[in-house]
């Protein structure tokens, strides 16, 4: 049976529209790429439902399908696709799927990408260079996104890019609940926070002010012509039989938390611990955190981390619940800023 409909007159003098009012009710449906198939079901089930059922195909001449099986029709669609390698095909099946969702007549797509693609190319640092993470954005809007959520963004200006509401989540409170909880009372009596680089302060000063924990600072230069090689040159704060917490945003090559660490070793300090939220691990990352200077590496499962890239002393911590958390203020017209006292 039909549903029935209130019929609105035309009202000139109240300057109303003739026309057919329903009820409706807003639904949200989560979908996802696959990148990181495993995440978006954490996701899913976090928020007490399932993914959208959704076909995907790649062709032998590298082209890709993706269609969902399910009408999306009206429905508040929250897109799950983070950037492992290889970052520029998922890149490609993320526009694919947000063309085929707009064609699909949803309603909202937001894109749910927890590691930011391309985040680090977020200003010029010589001539002639592109602005990649903008160009990113500009895709993902043209592509047919109406928002963007992520965690930890290299840069907090990449929010600036987005033409439309951008929703920056932080890992922090849960690598800092896990610290909480297994740091013991001697390590937190010694506990130091260190920034890897000048450019991590900010957040690294945060974690000082969390864990009531003195802050030092790593000096590092890096040659612009040489990517991902470091130099170490000196260390502001004292290190010398402390804890020291090493907190940076995302690890790739490992370059400069293993040079960190050896240098924090080599100035006394006691154990030293990593904290990152993104586990890029390109090699040879795995090899290198492996370093007698690192005693624990503690990460966010926001990009897959293969069997053959974890290690004994890596610690995997879950970012599922966060993201379904933010999902849900989203949908509810909630506050996101709340989950984070303010900072987001």
């Amino acid at each position: 049976m039909a549903r029935k409909k209130k019929t609105v007159e035309l009202d000139r003098e109240h300057e109303v529209a003739p026309g057919l009012v329903t009820k409706t009710k807003k639904r949200l449906v989560v979908a996802s790429g696959r990148s990181h198939h495993t995440l978006a079901e954490d996701v899913a089930t976090a928020l007490g439902t399932q993914l959208v059922p959704t076909e995907y195909r790649t062709f032998a001449s590298g082209e890709i399908l993706t269609r969902f099986e399910v009408s999306i029709r009206g429905c508040d669609v929250f897109l799950v696709q983070s950037f492992g390698p290889p970052v520029n095909e998922w890149i490609m099946e993320l526009l694919i799927m947000l063309d085929a969702a707009k064609r699909a007549s949803a309603k909202r797509i937001t894109v749910v990408a927890p590691y930011y693609p391309y985040s680090r190319q977020d200003k010029k640092g010589r001539g002639r260079e592109p602005i990649s993470g903008r160009l990113v954005a500009d895709l993902l809007k043209t592509a047919g996104a109406d928002r963007v959520m992520s965690v930890d963004l290299h840069a907090a200006q990449i929010q600036g890019f987005f033409d439309g509401p951008v929703d920056h989540l932080f890992a922090k409170p849960v690598l800092l609940e896990y610290f909480e909880q297994n740091l013991s009372g001697v390590d937190r009596s010694q506990l130091t926070v260190v920034s890897p680089d000048t450019g991590r302060v900010r957040v690294a000063d945060t974690w000082s002010d969390s864990l009531g924990a003195p802050l030092a600072i790593i000096h590092k230069r890096r040659d612009p012509n040489v990517a991902n090689q470091v130099t170490v040159n000196e260390i502001v704060g004292d290190v010398e039989g402390r804890v020291c917490l090493l907190v940076d945003d995302m690890i790739d090559t490992g370059g400069t938390i293993v040079k960190a660490a050896e240098a924090l070793k080599a100035n006394g300090a006691l154990r030293v611990i990593v904290a990152a939220t993104h586990a890029i691990f390109s090699d040879p990352a795995t090899q290198r955190l492996q370093s007698e200077a690192i005693d624990e590496v503690v990460v966010t499962d926001t990009v897959p981390i293969p069997d053959d890239r974890r290690f004994p002393t890596l610690t995997v911590l879950p970012i599922a619940p966060l993201l379904a958390r933010a999902i849900h203020e989203v949908f509810e017209d909630g506050s996101v800023t709340s989950m984070f006292n303010g900072a987001a």
